[in-house]
């Protein structure tokens, strides 16, 4: 049994299961308490608390700087994707994004700016919402 760094873990298995850049990183940014600090029964069991802590923070700033550098047309298909495995319309998932923007940021935004992120949502949601208005049935998640 070979073993995986506590950072290899977070990638390759505990979000393994995630839809989309978009849905890991709102899964990991879902994972800090109101201290900023990642809680994560598994990990810290396997790990301890100090290589969680520092995983954690690692993967959701290169899911952070990822959508922020990632294509909007790339982006776009990853919300219909991580909106689809939330079982939710895109636009009211985009906009649930975007009502949350701050709480996904990480600590170190690592060059990225809060700006920049906010932009990147509000342009998908813009995306999301228009799509929804021209064609009836995207209201519903597929």
């Amino acid at each position: 049994m070979t073993l995986k760094s506590a950072l290899d873990d977070v990638l390759k298995t505990t979000l393994a299961a995630v839809s989309g850049i978009i849905g890991k990183l709102e899964y990991i940014a879902g994972l800090r308490d109101g201290n900023k600090k990642y809680t994560h029964w598994g990990l810290q069991r396997l790990h301890g608390e100090e290589a969680t802590q520092q995983a954690l923070a690692e993967a959701h700033r290169l899911f952070f700087l990822n959508i922020l550098r990632a294509p909007l047309r790339m982006l776009k298909e990853d919300l219909k994707q991580s909106s689809d495995a939330q079982q939710a319309a895109p636009h009211e998932y985009a906009e649930s994004l975007r009502m949350r923007q701050q709480d996904m940021l990480p600590q170190d935004l690592a060059g990225g700016s809060a700006r920049h992120f906010n932009s990147v949502l509000h342009a998908l949601s813009s995306l999301a919402s228009n799509r929804a208005k021209t064609r009836p049935d995207a209201n519903r998640p597929a």
